[in-house]
């Protein structure tokens, strides 16, 4: 199994280039089902995630091709897919495909909206809380569909279609969006979501949808309303940048010391995130081509931060802020509201050295002179990154194991931060 050895203690300089959002390419592919007609994406990163569910996609019957790097596109450029679901074969998303990634589940939405039914096992992926897929499954069934779960698998049925109806959210749920929005936008009459999520992310995919021929409005605010149409007809799409990656790498430069410049970030999709690293001491410059961000000389400002959905801080950068305040002046929190049992990267970022107590959704983060280089642990996707970030400020040398939870939201990590300085390499095997 792979892992990446990285000795610590260089600045991070040089340019970054971010890539498009995974977070919006995995929904705006499923979307590709909503149509016969082809859908062209780019900007597509390559990922683990990404290339998991063309299979699952592919095993419903879909054509995907990834077109090739046209001449002059950066070498970081992401890719394009052409996806097209003229025939969907079979409207069922075995187990062992759906159980490697939670997102996959939303196969549910198209398939049940164009096919009236759809069977699809309960879904996997990171191991943070519980997760349920009950507020999904509620808004189908606003929408007129019939599920029962049975051996795993959820069953849905729409003999006559769907039909437009209120769906109120008891609280923000992106993944209930993604599936209500996509479900609505060939059912029968006007849906309205109320309580919907805000995220960048939903908005690139209604975006899309809207250009297949969707009639959305709203999207952005927690009042969606879409129009059911009788069909969508083809479209081609840019994913908007990874706003995550974005941090992550903020994050990294912050904590390492150095100047990089982020290529193709926009910061309106993570202003939070940069107020609570100028608040901790780097110094933010927004540009044509992105942000860049820099520290040079004066220490980590410790913060205290809650997180919230969009536009407050994203549970997607908790962990790595908790990894930047271990080397604060001082005492930070950070409270968790998203998800529960999101703290699992506390006893590997222990292994540096770092100093944190936890006391429910609470961590308090007593800042360390040093950390040191360890052999840690991955445990799910961000927690990952968050002991990357650590490795590159700690003395010494780092191993993180398990590093395919980063092959599954981070494209080409280990080149990226070498460009600017940083001593890291996968090790194979």
């Amino acid at each position: 199994m792979d892992r990446i050895r990285i000795v610590g203690g260089n600045q991070l300089h040089g340019t970054i280039p971010i890539s498009g959002a995974k977070n919006a390419a995995l929904p705006l592919m499923i979307a590709g089902l909503l149509s016969e007609e082809t859908l062209i994406l780019d900007n597509v990163p390559r990922l683990a995630d990404v290339a998991q569910l063309q299979r699952i996609l592919g095993n419903h019957g879909v054509d995907i091709m990834s077109a090739g790097k046209r001449p002059g596109d950066h070498e970081y450029q992401g890719q394009t897919l052409h996806i097209s679901a003229k025939n969907i074969i079979d409207t069922t998303a075995p187990y062992e495909l759906v159980s490697k990634m939670r997102a996959s589940f939303w196969v549910i939405a198209p398939l049940l909206a164009r096919m009236h039914e759809a069977k699809v096992s309960l879904p996997g992926g990171c191991a943070i809380g519980t997760r349920p897929v009950d507020l999904l499954i509620m808004a189908l069934e606003k929408l007129g569909a019939e599920l029962t779960i049975d051996g795993g698998y959820v069953i849905a049925k729409a003999p006559g279609g769907l039909k437009g109806a209120a769906i109120d959210f008891p609280k923000v749920t992106v993944s209930g969006t993604h599936v209500a929005l996509m479900a609505a936008t060939l059912a029968k009459g006007i849906t309205t979501i109320t309580n919907a999520a805000c995220e960048p992310e939903i908005v690139d995919v209604a975006d899309c949808l809207n250009k297949m021929g969707a009639r959305i409005s709203g999207a952005g605010t927690p009042r969606i309303v879409v129009e059911g149409v009788a069909k969508l007809h083809g479209a081609r799409h840019t994913v908007l940048p990874d706003r995550i990656e974005t941090g992550t790498y903020a994050m990294a430069v912050a904590m390492t010391g150095g100047d990089v410049q982020l290529s193709g970030a926009r910061p309106e999709l993570l202003q939070s995130a940069l107020d609570v690293l100028t608040e901790a001491g780097a110094t933010i410059t927004v540009n044509n081509d992105g942000i860049r961000v820099a520290r040079n000389g004066a220490g980590i400002s410790p913060v205290n931060v809650s997180t919230a959905p969009f536009p407050g801080f994203p549970t997607d950068l908790q962990a790595q802020l908790m990894a930047l305040m271990a080397c604060a002046k001082g005492s930070s929190h950070i409270t968790e509201t998203i998800f529960e049992n999101r703290f699992m990267h506390v006893q590997e970022l222990a292994r540096f050295g770092a100093r944190i107590h936890l006391d429910g959704e609470t961590a308090t983060i007593d800042g360390v002179a040093k950390l040191r280089g360890a052999p840690v642990m991955a445990t799910d996707l961000r927690a990952s990154v968050s002991l990357v970030i650590a490795g590159l400020a700690a003395e010494g040398e780092t191993m993180v194991n398990r590093i395919y939870h980063l092959d599954r939201g981070f494209e080409r990590l280990e080149e990226k931060l070498s460009a600017c300085g940083a001593t890291i390499e996968r090790i194979s095997g």
